[in-house]
């Protein structure tokens, strides 16, 4: 899966069109990053990428390019 992919993917889960985010983007700066979204990011990474992911491993994202490495 290319990084465009990935970004595709994350851009369709928080519900932004195509081209809203990028690697340098804090999550914090991002309204639709909230709860129910960390929620479906823990979806999306199972069915998606295969790989299990945790709340403390969430609260260590701060930029999209840290999910982005998380998703290999």
């Amino acid at each position: 899966m290319t990084q465009e992919e990935k970004i595709a993917l994350l851009e369709d889960m928080l519900e932004l069109d195509n081209g809203t985010l990028n690697p340098e983007i804090e999550l914090s700066s991002i309204d639709e990053y909230d709860s129910m979204a960390k929620l479906s990011l823990i979806v999306l990474m199972d069915e998606e990428c295969n790989k299990k992911l945790t709340g403390e491993q969430i609260r260590e994202f701060k930029t999209i390019q840290d999910i982005l490495n998380f998703m290999g």
